[in-house]
């Protein structure tokens, strides 16, 4: 099985701490909907013929887009890789987006997923944040959305924005769990060197949260959401049982995929490749036949730390049999003797062939994970 991710980078304004590539140029749509569909169509043989399971339209902002849009894209894809196979069709949305009459017309489409990026539901927050809509819009969003027949919404939470306090992220979380929707993912606000919010930062305009803090407000996340019947599948990720991301999961399983779009990424299990952030040259160099893009074939050992990397933040966790099919004795038993100290120290747990993270080790994840890895 494999995958497709398509980017839309468009987006009416730019949110304050977004690193993805995006661009405000909407005048662009119409000559970057038929660079898209040619370069999904030149690159036919990228996933050799394997059934793709899964589409993701991430951006940006997709729901910026107007039915005839996603009907030459799902035509295409259609016709170059079929869809038979494709269980799972993803559109991440602004809520001020999803009105009764987008709404609507989503499900004339194959869309059986929608991923909602919501952050908080703090007004002046998300005013500080650049966000277009309000409380009351995501909550009436989820709304329509059920309404209309959705059975698979995620929502998507920041913590450890400027000012957060305990309450303010458990009335967020309050508020998550209240609208029942079966997947939430929850990230820990980054300050990216580049965007609006690292500016603030540096000229002391807004301070982050303390590493006290941080580490209490995750504990509240797991704690709140386990008990309201979700899985903590992944570190940043819960879901209602068996609703996991399948998408996002072929990622951290090195389940093949092919990105289409400026910046997107791709990856066949060999080798990882990625367009050229940006729209004007990813549009003239698919019109000129000559996809500007760069690619990393991936050695062995970095297939092993990736596999490591992306599989221990995972419930399923690093699997020893696959370590040593795949990466051969040698890694497979630095990882079991890079493992041993938290193995000991109960970081780490054993089930069955699988490294596991236990609650106490989510907590040092990424020095479990770094320790793990193979430096030569």
């Amino acid at each position: 099985m494999a995958g497709i991710y398509i980017h839309i980078p468009f987006c009416k304004t730019r949110c304050i701490y977004c690193d993805f590539y995006s661009t405000t140029r909407s005048e662009l749509k119409q000559p970057y909907i038929r660079a898209l569909c040619a370069e999904l169509k030149a690159r036919k043989d990228y996933l050799k013929g394997e059934p793709v399971e899964t589409i993701y339209f991430g951006g940006g902002t997709p729901s910026q887009l107007a039915p005839e849009d996603f009907g030459q894209i799902f035509q295409t894809i259609k016709e170059t890789y079929g869809t038979g196979y494709a269980g799972e069709i993803t559109l991440e949305a602004n809520p001020d987006d999803l009105t009764e009459e987008y709404v609507a017309m989503l499900r004339t489409l194959p869309f059986n997923r929608i991923s909602m990026g919501i952050q908080t539901f703090d007004d002046p927050t998300l005013k500080l944040l650049n966000r277009r809509h309000d409380a009351a819009q995501a909550i009436a969003a989820v709304h329509r959305l059920r309404q209309a027949g959705f059975r698979n919404i995620s929502i998507d939470l920041i913590y450890g924005l400027p000012g957060e306090t305990d309450r303010r992220w458990e009335r967020d979380l309050q508020q998550a769990v209240s609208l029942d929707v079966e997947h939430i993912s929850a990230y820990h606000l980054t300050y990216e060197e580049g965007t609006r919010i690292y500016e603030m930062l540096q000229s002391h305009r807004i301070s982050e949260v303390d590493e006290e803090s941080s580490v209490r407000f995750f504990s509240v996340l797991m704690d709140t959401l386990e008990a309201a019947g979700y899985e903590h599948y992944e570190i940043s990720n819960f879901c209602k049982p068996g609703m996991h991301s399948r998408h996002n999961t072929s990622y951290w399983k090195g389940i093949p995929y092919l990105g289409c779009g400026p910046s997107a990424h791709s990856f066949n299990a060999e080798a990882r490749e990625w367009n050229t952030a940006s729209l004007e040259g990813y549009i003239r160099s698919i019109e000129e036949g000559h996809r500007s893009s760069e690619t990393e074939v991936l050695d062995e050992t970095t297939r092993y730390n990736e596999y490591v990397m992306t599989s221990l933040r995972t419930m399923w966790g690093v699997s020893l049999k696959y370590a040593e099919e795949t990466f051969g004795t040698k890694l497979c038993q630095y990882c079991m003797k890079m493992a041993a100290p938290y193995l000991q120290s109960h970081k780490l747990e054993m089930q069955a062939d699988r490294l596991r993270l236990t609650r106490e080790g989510i907590f040092v994840s990424d020095g479990i994970i770094s320790d793990l890895m193979f430096i030569e």
